[in-house]
């Protein structure tokens, strides 16, 4: 037994080393210039970060726009999960590679098409005016509002693809089943469907919500420069002020929001499996 857990040891070596050189070191070296300061171990700069007013609207902001882009994702991504896991198995998987075919398209392009649908003169603003709801185009562009559709279109099929894999696995009689003994449907998808898929909902939520925070290029291209967010505010920082300090201090945050989300993603999905 020893031997084979040493050869066990011996052959997960070398991709564990691997992965601690490449990825955990430059990020324990990232991290250590926010309270690595002068030589002194110190919170001055997140302290100093959250004092101003300007980092705490981008703050609070990025959190907002993430958790709002995860319960839309939610949503719409249970309505479009149901309707594909109960077509016939042809059409589901061409439905499937529907929803997968935008993750294969750069997200800049997805980006920057959103900007001919929402801008002064794209197809929005030209419907709304033919239709007389206004009388000049109205301003989409660089505004939270724009921000959220570009991040829920960038992430909703990561959702959707979570919550299909998890009803694929749920008792195929389970909604019929709760239908029979007289639910109704929100009693059947908030007591039979909802606890059965939570751990789509957490690892779907948890892709969504990290990405969110994280992508530089819609927010970037949608809200500019006047509607910043804490990953633009961080490529600021580094290429503009050369602050590499504040960098690793939004770098931090971001890392503490992300696991954060999924802990109380998964704590709140076992409290309501535990009903």
């Amino acid at each position: 037994m020893f031997q084979s857990r040493a050869e066990a040891m011996a052959l997960v070596l070398p991709a564990a080393l691997f992965a601690g050189l490449v990825f955990l070191v430059p990020v324990i070296v990232l991290l250590s210039q926010g309270i690595h300061i002068d030589g002194q171990w110190t919170l001055a700069a997140y302290i100093d970060f959250f004092s101003k007013s300007l980092n705490q609207v981008v703050f609070f902001r990025t959190l907002r726009l993430g958790v709002l882009v995860t319960f839309l994702a939610a949503i719409i991504g249970y309505a479009a999960a149901l309707s594909i896991v109960s077509l016939p198995p042809a059409s589901k998987g061409r439905m499937v590679g529907l929803v997968v075919l935008p993750l294969m398209i750069s997200p800049v392009a997805r980006t920057y098409a959103w900007i001919v649908i929402l801008g002064r003169t794209g197809i929005v603003n030209k419907a709304l005016v033919a239709i007389g709801l206004t009388d000049e185009p109205i301003r989409f562009l660089f505004t939270e509002t724009a921000i959220t559709i570009g991040l829920l279109q960038l992430f909703l099929p990561l959702m959707i693809i979570s919550l299909v894999s998890a009803l694929e696995n749920m008792p195929r009689d389970a909604i019929a089943a709760a239908r029979v003994l007289g639910a109704n449907w929100f009693q059947v998808f908030y007591k039979v469907v909802l606890p059965l898929t939570r751990e789509g909902l957490v690892i779907g939520g948890t892709l969504v919500f990290t990405g969110s925070l994280t992508a530089y290029i819609t927010p970037a291209i949608l809200g500019g420069s006047k509607v910043l967010m804490l990953e633009t505010l961080l490529y600021q920082r580094v290429t503009v002020a050369n602050d590499l300090v504040t960098a690793s201090v939004i770098a931090f945050i971001l890392m503490v929001m992300s696991f954060s989300a999924n802990m109380v993603l998964k704590r709140v999905a076992s409290a309501r499996g535990g009903k």
